[in-house]
C-alpha cells in the first residue's frame, strides 16, 4: 500500500459525507454519482444493486420513502482508509436515526466496508457493503 496523501484522505472523506447526506436528502443524482459505472451496493435493507441503473432505482425508492414522512440521518465515524495507486479501501462505523410521526429511534449500528476507485481524479465507490449489528425493518421501504 502506498502512503495516503492528505488530499486523497480529504477527497475520500468527502465522498463518504457527500453520499450519506445525499441519501438523507433524497438527492438521487449525487447518490448515483458516488459510485463507479459498474459499482455495487450491498445492504441487508435493499439486497445487492449492481451498476448505476440499479443504484438509481434504490436511490429513487429511498427518496420516495423519505417523502412519505420518514427522515433518516446516517452518521458515520472512525473512518479508516488505505490506498494503492488508483484503488483503495475504506471502512467506518455507521449509526442511523429514524424520525417518523414525531418519534425518533436509533436503528441498529453497523459499518460500511468499501472498495474505492479513482476515476478522472475523483474517488468513487466500486463496492459498498453495509453490515448492521442486527436486523431491523424499515416499514414501507
Amino acid at each position: 500500500m502506498s502512503r495516503l496523501s492528505i488530499e486523497d484522505r480529504v477527497l475520500i472523506e468527502d465522498l463518504f459525507i457527500r453520499y450519506t447526506c445525499a441519501l438523507d436528502a433524497g438527492d438521487v443524482d449525487t447518490v448515483v454519482g458516488s459510485f463507479a459505472e459498474d459499482g455495487t451496493l450491498e445492504s441487508p435493507a435493499v439486497g445487492v444493486r449492481a451498476g448505476r441503473g440499479e443504484i438509481r432505482e434504490f436511490a429513487e425508492r429511498f427518496a420516495r420513502y423519505q417523502q412519505g414522512g420518514s427522515q433518516l440521518r446516517h452518521v458515520i465515524s472512525n473512518l479508516r482508509v488505505s490506498v494503492d495507486g488508483d484503488r483503495g479501501s475504506a471502512k467506518c462505523y455507521l449509526v442511523v436515526f429514524q424520525t417518523r410521526d414525531g418519534q425518533s429511534r436509533l436503528l441498529a449500528p453497523g459499518h460500511y466496508d468499501c472498495q474505492l476507485v479513482r476515476t478522472g481524479g475523483e474517488w468513487l465507490f466500486q463496492r459498498r457493503v453495509v453490515t448492521m449489528d442486527h436486523d431491523y425493518v424499515l416499514e414501507g421501504l
